[in-house]
């Protein structure tokens, strides 16, 4: 029965989370008509490295990279320090509410966040931000799972590590900036690979506020291959393969504090 388990869920590892991304990569190297065809085959008749060259000669994705980091690390950037002011805040202070407004912040992760666009699209149009980069920015520079992930790991230091702040006289922000966070190196690393993957991954909202190439991210750019006349498949698929390099990158970079920091934070 063990090894049952055990060959079903590398079955469904193969399947499900390697098997695009191999499809993905041996796709990014066919020839055109060999991507979709009634027998599926993975290996292409020949290796057709010209896709990746044809893929960014297509649209200018130099100025989709330059955005996607732009908008990435800003967000990772602001997201990280309101987090952990926000995290220490409930995490190691004491006023009335505290508790009430914890869990009215936990609750608005369970709101989908479509059901914001259309408020933030209107608060945006009212501030003259569409097509900028601060409309890109702004709405998303503070993330609810940052501040929960931040004060479940500031939970678990030693309480003499604040008690030797307080005695040597350091103020809140000098104890959170001075002594917390480095201490806190796993979890805001993790914090920071969780963000940015999913402000290089954003689509909807990039495809919404910016109405023009030069605003463009990586992921909406990538719908340049896609026309009412059909789609270049092992264009896409080159162009999708160079753009999820970054991603992988950075966690190959941090990943023994990812790892850390998720397994840490959830123990108080």
């Amino acid at each position: 029965m063990r090894k049952a388990c055990i060959y079903l869920c590398l079955v469904v590892l193969v399947l499900f989370v390697i098997g695009p991304f191999v499809w993905m990569l041996s796709s990014s190297v066919k020839p055109e008509g060999e991507v979709l065809t009634k027998v599926p085959h993975l290996f292409p008749s020949h290796f057709d490295f010209r896709n990746y060259l044809d893929a960014w000669r297509s649209a200018p994705f130099g100025q989709y990279f330059f955005n996607s980091f732009l908008v990435s690390a800003l967000e990772t950037g602001f997201d990280l320090t309101f987090g952990a002011m926000a995290a220490y805040v409930f995490a190691r202070m004491e006023f009335v509410g505290k508790r009430v407004i914890f869990l009215t912040l936990l609750a608005t992760m369970m709101v989908p966040g479509e059901v914001l666009l259309i408020p933030n699209y209107i608060t945006l149009t009212q501030l003259n931000w569409i097509n900028t980069y601060q409309g890109l920015i702004v709405p998303w520079m503070v993330s609810v799972f940052t501040i929960f992930l931040m004060r479940q790991f500031f939970l678990t230091l030693p309480q003499e590590i604040f008690d030797a702040a307080d005695l040597d006289g350091s103020g809140p922000m000098r104890t959170l900036f001075g002594m917390v966070m480095p201490l806190s190196k796993p979890v805001w690393i993790t914090a920071a690979i969780i963000k940015f993957v999913g402000s290089w991954n954003a689509f909807l909202w990039v495809l919404i506020v910016a109405n023009s190439p030069s605003y463009y991210t990586l992921p909406v750019g990538l719908v340049n291959f896609s026309s009412n006349v059909g789609t270049v498949y092992n264009q896409l698929m080159a162009a999708a393969t160079f753009s999820v390099i970054p991603l992988v990158v950075v966690f190959l970079i941090g990943q023994r504090y990812f790892i850390e920091g998720v397994a840490r934070a959830g123990i108080k």
